[in-house]
């Protein structure tokens, strides 16, 4: 059931290989990986020894956030209309409210990355920074809980994946 491979899971795997190389060390010799232990058990973050700030912001910020929110937003509006005319409202709000979590949660941490880049001498405390890198990973989390509390063939499929690892872990654990 799960062994297919199709273009939407050939799709998520490469994004998340891509997602993965700069958190596992890539060009950076002096690291192993993004993160590190320090004495007490405090985990500290090497993000940024291993990305370069002005890649963050150009690259990052503008190539994968600002542009693909903005062609994000105007074909959604436009969807938005067709659907209003066509269909119900119903798929229009869960539409409107992915592109609002993905602005939501991706906004602040570049927001902050820009404020480091242009100006470096006005700081920003660790903890805001870590904030704004969960709230990136819990995007990826909302998704699949938007499209399942509101599309129902989603949501059976999300049932049926979540009974088949629970299954799957009760026989591996025994």
């Amino acid at each position: 059931m799960f062994s297919i491979v199709t273009q939407n899971r050939a799709c998520w795997l490469l994004s998340a290989l891509t997602g993965m190389v700069p958190m596992l060390g890539w060009h950076n010799e002096h690291t192993q990986g993004n993160l590190s232990i320090t004495s007490g058990d405090i985990i500290v973050c090497k993000f940024t020894k291993v990305m370069r700030m002005d890649y963050m912001v150009y690259f990052n910020v503008f190539g994968w956030v600002v542009v693909p929110l903005t062609i994000m937003i105007a074909l959604y509006r436009e969807i938005f209309r067709v659907i209003r005319k066509q269909l119900n409202m119903r798929l229009t709000k869960s539409l409107a409210l992915i592109v609002f979590l993905f602005a939501l949660c991706w906004l602040p941490l570049h927001v902050m990355n820009c404020i480091l880049f242009y100006c470096p001498e006005c700081g920003m405390p660790k903890s805001a920074m870590y904030v704004g890198v969960f709230m990136t990973h819990i995007n990826s989390a909302l998704n699949p809980l938007v499209y399942a509390f509101r599309i129902q063939r989603f949501r059976a499929t999300l049932v049926q994946i979540f009974h088949y690892f629970c299954f799957a872990t009760i026989i591996w654990d025994e």
